[in-house]
């Protein structure tokens, strides 16, 4: 098991919004000619006063409410929330669309900004699971992956073994986890993975309170134990399936070979015919089968 030790390249969150300026740009310019054409040898200007036609395009632009990054949020969040209703966890998505998602547990670490940068350099997305006590010394890893959009979920406060604890004790691990992350930017986690794969019902109870849709994996790479760059592209694009989850690491100790093996994966299922997407956009374009079969990954990874 993992053990813990302690290129700006643009966020897709910063790529969405310069795609909706360069529309509210062109939409300027036609409108520009259009008066101009229209307009004879008087040219009349026409002053926003922020309820107009542009300051709502600026409103889509943007991140806050009424955006399209807010409205890809809520309905990612309803995706989760339609998965709660019929199950507490999640194995594998649908196979609606040929879409995958990478997945990186106990960050975060001194090899996540790599991580991130890896994923920045190949335009691919994907979603932390991360570790509460570590935040006091890699925190600016949990930056990173916060301005960049990426969801980052609970991964317990200190790796803790959920099954072997009370269920105050669980509590404490889940709560503490989220006051940790919620210091540098992250919101309240929808999303949490159980450490080493051990749960029980106290917690799955635990997670329906908070709202939280416990994620497990379809392919366990293995990369905690150093087998090698080709061995780790091995296992995800062997195992790769539309709707499969990916684990790998990004802390807990050595990472440079994940680091190394995230632009093999994205060329190899690039070629393959996969879209790389987050845990909630796996989600929603792909609603997961209620049988999850998760008795294959129990007490695993």
């Amino acid at each position: 098991m993992p053990r813990f030790t302690g290129s700006h390249v643009q966020s897709h969150h910063w790529r969405r919004r310069g795609i909706a300026l360069a529309l509210i740009a062109v939409l300027a310019l036609v409108a520009g000619v259009l008066a101009g054409a229209g307009g004879g040898s008087t040219a009349r200007v026409t002053v926003d006063d922020g309820t107009g036609y542009f300051s709502r395009l600026r409103t889509l632009a943007g991140a806050g409410p009424g955006s399209f990054l807010a409205a890809e949020k809520a309905a990612e969040n309803a995706a989760i929330d339609r998965t709660l209703a019929y199950t507490p966890y999640v194995r594998i998505a649908g196979s609606q669309h040929r879409e995958i998602a990478l997945t990186f547990d106990d960050g975060p670490g001194p090899y996540t900004p790599q991580v991130v940068a890896a994923l920045q350099q190949a335009n691919v997305p994907a979603t932390f699971f991360e570790v509460g006590i570590v935040e006091q010394d890699f925190h600016a890893g949990t930056s990173l992956i916060t301005a960049d959009g990426y969801p980052i979920g609970d991964h317990t406060e200190n790796h803790a073994a959920m099954s072997q604890l009370s269920p105050r004790g669980q509590k404490a691990q889940l709560l503490e986890q989220t006051r940790a992350i919620a210091r540098y930017g992250a919101p309240f986690p929808r999303l949490f993975r159980p450490p080493y794969g051990l749960w029980d019902n106290d917690t799955l109870a635990l997670l329906h309170k908070y709202r939280m849709l416990m994620i497990m994996w379809t392919v366990d790479t293995s990369d905690y134990r150093l087998p090698g760059v080709a061995a780790i592209v091995h296992s995800v694009v062997s195992g790769a399936r539309p709707g499969a989850i990916i684990l790998m690491h990004d802390a807990g100790g050595n990472r440079s070979e994940t680091v190394a093996a995230i632009p093999v994966i994205v060329k190899q299922l690039r070629a393959r015919g996969y879209k790389f997407v987050t845990v909630p956009r796996l989600l929603l374009d792909n609603p997961a089968p209620q049988d999850q079969q998760i008795s294959a990954v129990t007490g695993a990874g």
